[in-house]
């Protein structure tokens, strides 16, 4: 994406603070973003009326190694909204594992993803990874799941998805059902700007239990920010070879979320590995962090109001 002209409006000052205690503060304007096109053709769009911001001081670990921070949420002046607006009301991404080579990258597009539709837009999708259009799948191509994506006023600028609960080796865990609905105090979102998975106190509590429960045979080590790891190395200095329980997130319409063992048993050391999992507040929104989501394609289809999503090496 390049802007192409300086702001022709007045800017305003802004400050903004995050969870981790990262603030920054500078301007924001409003004016017309011009971005590529995927595809053979050197076609570009405009996009008109996009809120952007120059940062002139910030402090805190979230932008130690950021070039800036594109908004995804669901609100009038985001990025997201407004370009899934003008690419048929979706957009979508992949996420490597984050631990993966330099050489592996995560992609996001905008517009209908053709891994879950074998129709091509006809206005092209935009893409922050230029690269060839991949070729298109048939409508309900293997893997592909759906669920409906909750937009509510009480979660926004979150995207929310109904959970009907977790399972660990097969075996549903016995979660109250407040922790789920958000008229009760609860519900769940997805985030693609937070790294650990954050469950509240209810569901944290008896997930880890389910998994360290079936990890009891490793030697217990202490590592911030973490509430279980353990040490991976076997005498001989090679890693122990401990069988990992399934983990599964089970959403409305019999959709289910079975990420790789390594994104909620990962590694935090040479030798260590964690429950990579957080305890959030009760009553409180639980997060599905981009940790979790890792290895998946997932398409917001903010129009129709569907999440869909697959397991994907990410080879866009």
């Amino acid at each position: 994406m390049h802007v192409i002209k300086p702001w022709r409006i007045l800017t305003c000052s802004a400050a903004r603070r995050y969870k981790d205690g990262s603030a920054a503060r500078g301007t924001v304007g409003v004016d017309s973003a011009t971005i590529a096109l995927s595809g053979r053709a050197a076609r570009k769009a405009k996009l008109r009326g996009v809120v952007l911001g120059c940062t002139t001081s910030y402090n805190g670990q979230s932008f130690l190694a950021s070039d800036g921070v594109l908004s995804l949420g669901y609100s009038n002046i985001s990025f997201a909204s407004r370009a899934a607006s003008r690419f048929g009301g979706r957009f979508s991404y992949c996420l490597v594992d984050h631990l993966a080579p330099r050489n592996a990258t995560s992609y996001l597009t905008f517009g209908p993803n053709p891994a879950f539709s074998s129709r091509r837009p006809s206005e092209g999708t935009a893409s922050c990874k230029p690269a060839p259009a991949p070729t298109p799948a048939p409508a309900g191509a293997p893997g592909a799941r759906q669920t409906p994506l909750v937009l509510d006023h009480r979660t926004r600028p979150f995207y929310a998805v109904t959970v009907k609960g977790v399972s660990v080796a097969g075996e549903l865990l016995k979660i109250p059902r407040a922790v789920w609905d958000v008229e009760q105090g609860g519900g769940a979102i997805l985030d693609s700007g937070t790294s650990l998975t954050m469950l509240a106190k209810p569901a944290y509590r008896a997930v880890v239990a389910a998994l360290s429960k079936r990890l009891a045979g490793l030697p217990r080590v202490t590592m911030d920010p973490f509430d279980y790891c353990y040490n991976w190395t076997s005498p001989s200095g090679s890693d122990v070879a401990a069988p990992l329980p399934m983990l599964a997130v089970h959403f409305a319409g019999s959709a289910r979320l079975e990420p790789p063992a390594k994104s909620y048993v990962i590694d935090a050391a040479p030798g260590v590995k964690c429950i990579g999992l957080q305890e959030g507040p009760w009553p409180g929104l639980s997060v599905i962090g981009n940790i979790l989501q890792q290895e998946h394609l997932w398409e917001y289809d903010l129009k129709n109001r569907r999440l869909r999503f697959k397991r994907s090496r990410c080879m866009h």
